[in-house]
């Protein structure tokens, strides 16, 4: 098994829909048996600069993260499938083992 983790701003929108909403659809479309979305408090990226939305007159966007598990060919496929359409974000990838 092979576990994938997006992570992207949760401001990012994909045409007019949020890339949340986006991504969990293509993951529903691509028969992924599951997967998990949070929303960080604090974050930062490759440009070093801490994103805290929650602080009074921030602007940052909240840090977003999509984890999902399943077999490592139809992880790979909706990975595949994602990135013809976006390509934005940071995505990495664990084998897994299922207890």
């Amino acid at each position: 098994m092979l576990q994938a983790q997006i992570y992207f701003d949760k401001d990012e929108l994909k045409g007019n829909r949020s890339l949340h909403q986006f991504i969990m659809e293509l993951l529903l479309e691509n028969g992924i048996a599951g997967a998990t979305s949070f929303s960080g408090d604090t974050g930062f990226g490759r440009h070093h600069s801490l994103k805290q939305p929650g602080q009074y007159f921030s602007f940052d966007g909240v840090p977003m993260l999509i984890t999902f598990i399943d077999k490592e060919k139809k992880v790979k496929e909706a990975l595949t499938d994602l990135r013809t359409q976006y390509r934005g974000g940071f995505i990495v990838t664990h084998p897994v083992e299922q207890w």
